[in-house]
């Protein structure tokens, strides 16, 4: 797949619902054959060593198909993040969900996500995230 045809980051907890057939993911085949999903290592790195241990091709081929985005650190923009987190009582924010946010803002993508963390750094971050309600 093409990055520059995508605009989509799906994030690990609408794949996991997706794979495990939940219907309000189910959208998500639609975004894949409109070649609308990108990913990241990270998301990869959360999902593809349980994959692998339960040997799961067709899923590994699938996430390893997809258009991977290289992640840029800007750590400076990471503590930036996470302090307007804090200073927004937005805690325990992971430095995997700090990485994909700022891959999210390098790229100009909107996230697909179900956590609810997203959403609210949304508010005072310039990061566009799309919900499952959205897809309905």
């Amino acid at each position: 797949m093409n990055a520059k045809n995508t605009n989509i980051l799906v994030d690990s907890s609408v794949w996991i619902n997706f794979f495990k057939g939940d219907e309000k993911t189910s959208f998500v085949s639609e975004l894949l054959r409109a070649d609308r999903i990108c990913t990241n290592d990270v998301i990869l790195t959360e999902l593809l060593p349980s994959m692998q241990v339960r040997n799961e091709k067709k899923l590994i081929n699938l996430m390893t198909q997809l258009s991977k985005l290289d992640i840029k650190i800007d750590w400076q923009g990471l503590r930036n993040i996470q302090q307007a987190n804090l200073q927004n009582g937005n805690n325990n924010i992971s430095l995997a969900d700090l990485m994909i946010v700022q891959n999210c803002i390098q790229n100009n993508l909107k996230i697909l996500t179900t956590d609810k963390h997203f959403a609210m750094m949304s508010k005072y971050i310039p990061l566009s995230v799309y919900s499952l309600e959205e897809f309905a």
